[in-house]
């Protein structure tokens, strides 16, 4: 077994766990982490696919009984098609995007520089989307109608730019659209679940020969890592929306991507361009 191997799926699991469902950029911390430690390549590719199927295992579990029973409902109740439409049209726009350019944004895109500068303007994009007064039309995620989901499918392709933030882009896009703090949040955690899955069967199909059984115990240890530090970032995200701002999540993106960008133009550390 390699030891050093096991260590670096560990780091890179807790790393995609604690900011998946956080305003910060979970592609982007990957991306930085993964340069410094040099876990790189297709087989650094289909690993990243595994992590991210820990961190949306995690919402699915901790909203199993919401989705239970939309999905038991779903023939006769119009709330529960309400939600299933809204969900699907959100997820469209980002997934076709997606499909079109993600070669391109790999290829120009996924390094530590560009990663710098999406997280400081993200910072400073969330610092104004605070300061603007927040008016909320929709209380719950079941009033929201699908003018609603089409505005935050939009946004969330903002977050094809690594850096950004998927969570990031539908919390903010659903404040700037009427949806209150909680509802913004759970409707992000939703969002994420076809999302998420749908970029994994891409993905997974694209590196479908990087699935060796040599690397199940690495693979094991970063799947279960993300998995138990998503569900404690999802729970401990959905208590502090409650009554805080997503401004702390603004200044650390800003404080973090200037020392990446004072690093990398110091010559302080050789940040390469190798897609993470």
């Amino acid at each position: 077994m390699d030891v050093g191997a096991i260590v670096q799926a560990l780091l890179l699991g807790v790393v995609e766990g604690l900011t998946e469902f956080i305003p910060v950029s979970s592609t982007g911390h990957q991306i930085i982490v993964a340069d410094l430690i040099g876990f790189a390549g297709e087989r650094a590719a289909a690993f990243n696919i595994i992590i991210q199927l820990g961190a949306i295992l995690a919402v699915i579990w901790e909203y199993r009984a919401r989705i239970a029973g939309v999905v038991r409902d779903l023939p006769r109740s119009a709330s529960a098609q309400r939600f299933t439409a809204n969900l699907l049209l959100a997820f469209l726009p980002a997934a076709a995007l997606g499909v079109l350019f993600s070669d391109w944004i790999t290829e120009r895109l996924f390094n530590p520089p560009m990663v710098a500068v999406a997280l400081v303007a993200g910072g400073v994009a969330i610092l104004w989307a605070e300061r603007r007064v927040h008016r909320v039309d929709v209380d719950d995620i079941d009033a929201m109608d699908w003018k609603h989901a089409l505005k935050i499918g939009c946004a969330q392709c903002l977050a094809l730019v690594p850096g950004t933030s998927r969570s990031g882009a539908t919390i903010i896009g659903g404040l700037l659209f009427g949806l209150s703090r909680r509802a913004a949040a759970e409707f992000s955690f939703f969002l994420a679940m076809p999302t998420m899955v749908g970029a994994a069967v891409y993905s997974g199909y694209r590196y479908r020969e990087q699935f060796l059984a040599a690397d199940l115990p690495v693979f094991a240890a970063g799947f279960l890592t993300s998995f138990v530090f998503a569900m404690i970032a999802v729970r401990a995200l959905l208590g502090f929306v409650a009554g805080h701002s997503y401004a702390v999540f603004a200044w650390y993106r800003i404080a973090f991507g200037v020392l990446i960008l004072l690093t990398w133009q110091l010559a302080l550390i050789d940040w390469s361009e190798a897609p993470g």
